[in-house]
């Protein structure tokens, strides 16, 4: 009988290992599980981050967008516009050569109403004169010619054109004469 019972001890001893193996791997599965779901809820965590991120970035972007619309939303027609007004400057200079002033009264209030709604649209002149250094990111060079002096090279010699901008963007870059 202790044959017996030491065969029955080792096969109870093996079922009982097999049990403690199968406890700890079951201990270890839990883990590598609870391992696993705390990684998907880091990745899922770091997804939603970014996608908020991500969504916050659009939104800043098209209201960047839209109010930059809306500062040019008149850039067409104003363009449109400035050769009507380059056409009521030269009106002003020949009428103001006439010897009739109700004409040349009448003309300038056009003239200035048309201007004042032109600014309050946005419209504002830039800036430009002879004597000015040239500065290729604010005028355009039609042509360049002798300098009449030296102190007169590499500067605005005549502006032909006058030039616009709406806001901070130039829409219409002033057409100058350069000296060399």
């Amino acid at each position: 009988m202790t044959t017996e019972n030491t065969e029955i001890d080792k096969e109870m001893d093996e079922v009982t290992l097999d049990n403690n193996t199968t406890e700890e791997q079951i201990v270890a599965d839990e883990l590598s599980v609870e391992e696993q779901l705390a990684q998907d809820l880091a990745k899922e965590k770091d997804k939603y981050l970014r996608l908020f991120a991500e969504f916050e970035n659009y939104k800043r972007r098209t209201s960047k967008e839209r109010i930059e619309l809306y500062k040019t939303a008149n850039q067409e027609v104003l363009l449109a516009m400035l050769p009507v007004l380059d056409d009521y400057d030269r009106a002003m200079v020949e009428i103001s050569k006439s010897e009739d002033k109700l004409l040349l009264k009448g003309v300038e209030l056009i003239h200035e109403k048309l201007k004042s709604t032109l600014v309050s649209k946005g419209l504002e002149v830039v800036e430009v004169k002879a004597g000015d250094a040239f500065d290729a990111d604010f005028a355009e060079a039609i042509t360049l010619i002798p300098a009449p002096s030296d102190k007169m090279k590499g500067k605005i010699v005549d502006v032909l054109e006058k030039g616009y901008k709406l806001g901070d963007k130039i829409i219409r870059f002033p057409k100058v004469v350069v000296g060399q």
